[in-house]
């Protein structure tokens, strides 16, 4: 079933759209030559045991200073001097980036497009973690209306202006759109913006995707 009136589906990229770093660290140590194993920090799959991810959840380091950290320590077990999120991205998933795209994913996006709904991704860093020419090697997000990537604007979610280019550049109101993130304070902010929104949960991939189609009133995603 469609609705009649216009609606939007607003995605984050890194862990919504694409499997995590942290659900892929056995095709990360096949790239980089590591032994099965080397790769401990589990973020939201163990948290408990990456006090890390702990600060970045209460806000004593960024997102971005995250995984800065990890890219420099696992550069640095390579021998290699990585700078740049990008630099991990490219040597960890450079070969074979549809392989981390998320089934569901895949799944909800042709459910919507079928629907007539507006697809845009909002993402703090889609190409300075990924680089520009990650994007190249996924022919579907030539499926989305809309882009917006703070690598380039510098604004980054949770910032209310964040959401406001994103609403702007489709050309709909925050109310008929369901904005989609892995981060609760993202979450936040989009409340805030008067967005519907679903915290997607890594561990539960099928069922944060099935909420979204729920809150646009189509049907869900297949299940396996």
């Amino acid at each position: 079933m469609t609705r009649p009136d216009p609606q939007g589906l607003i995605l984050d990229f890194g862990g919504v759209v694409t499997r995590t770093l942290f659900e892929t660290h056995d095709l990360s140590e096949a790239a980089l030559g590591l032994a099965p194993g080397t790769l401990t920090w589990r973020g939201p799959f163990d948290p408990d045991n990456d006090p890390l991810w702990q600060d970045m959840q209460a806000d004593r380091i960024s997102e971005r200073d995250y995984w800065m950290r990890r890219t420099r320590e696992t550069g640095a077990l390579i021998g290699a001097d990585w700078t740049k999120m990008a630099d991990f991205v490219r040597a960890a998933r450079g070969g074979d980036p549809e392989a981390v795209i998320r089934p569901e994913f895949r799944d909800t996006l042709a459910a919507a497009k079928s629907a007539g709904v507006k697809l845009a991704i909002l993402s703090n860093e889609l190409d300075l973690f990924y680089g520009a020419d990650f994007r190249e090697k996924l022919p579907f997000l030539g499926d989305f209306d809309v882009i917006v990537d703070a690598t380039y604007t510098g604004i980054l979610k949770p910032d209310p202006r964040a959401y406001e280019a994103c609403l702007d550049e489709l050309g709909l109101p925050p109310d008929v759109c369901v904005f989609v993130d892995d981060q609760r304070r993202n979450i936040e902010g989009a409340k805030t913006a008067g967005l519907r929104t679903v915290h997607f949960d890594v561990r539960k991939p099928q069922e944060s995707y099935a909420a979204a189609l729920a809150l646009l009133e189509l049907n869900t995603v297949r299940m396996p």
